[in-house]
């Protein structure tokens, strides 16, 4: 069963990441959690609170997902995709230089790569986004922009072997889209 990558750490957003842990496999992948460490990672929820005046998501605890390897034991030549989840975790990942090797592997060697929301702060951190088009939840425009793409407000949108996503709203259109490229990339 080809292996997709999908890297988390703490306050990692729960529907970012369980949807592609459980749908994934339904197209014969295996989810391999990975994170700075092999062990337990608390998740949380981002939502604008209903009927409030917000303009920004509440983050409320969630469940746990266990890493089953670290990023510096994993050789990315054993993995067919990426997936990129969002929350904060991206905020802090982004500056771990064993997941920004593992992030250009996957874009040098061509391979299907998917972001959705915060998980853009590290495709820029590992410069991978120069000159393609994406998108993010809206408040990380600046990130896409700060790294040399172009942003624009849609569900989901594919550039080459990427494809992006707003948040947890699109994952529908997002992993329908995954899924094809990595279809695709391993017929």
């Amino acid at each position: 069963m080809p292996k997709v990558l999908l890297p988390i750490g703490d306050a990692t957003e729960v529907l970012d990441t369980m949807y592609p842990v459980f749908r994934l496999p339904e197209d014969d992948f295996e989810v391999v959690v990975a994170g700075p460490e092999a062990r337990r990672y608390h998740m949380v929820l981002h939502e604008v609170p209903p009927d409030s005046d917000w303009d920004i998501t509440r983050e409320s605890p969630g469940y746990h997902i266990e890493a089953t390897v670290a990023f510096a034991d994993v050789d990315p030549e054993e993995y067919a995709g990426l997936f990129v989840s969002g929350g904060r975790a991206p905020e802090y990942l982004r500056y771990d230089e064993d997941l920004l090797r593992l992030t250009r592997h996957f874009f040098e060697a061509g391979k299907p790569v998917a972001a959705i929301c915060h998980g853009v702060e590290i495709l820029t951190a590992a410069g991978c986004i120069g000159g393609r088009t994406l998108t993010t939840v809206a408040k990380c425009a600046l990130d896409v922009e700060q790294g040399g793409a172009t942003y624009v407000d849609e569900p989901t949108v594919i550039d080459g072997n990427l494809v992006t996503a707003r948040t947890w709203h699109d994952n529908t259109p997002l992993l329908k889209a995954f899924v094809e490229m990595l279809k695709s990339a391993s017929r």
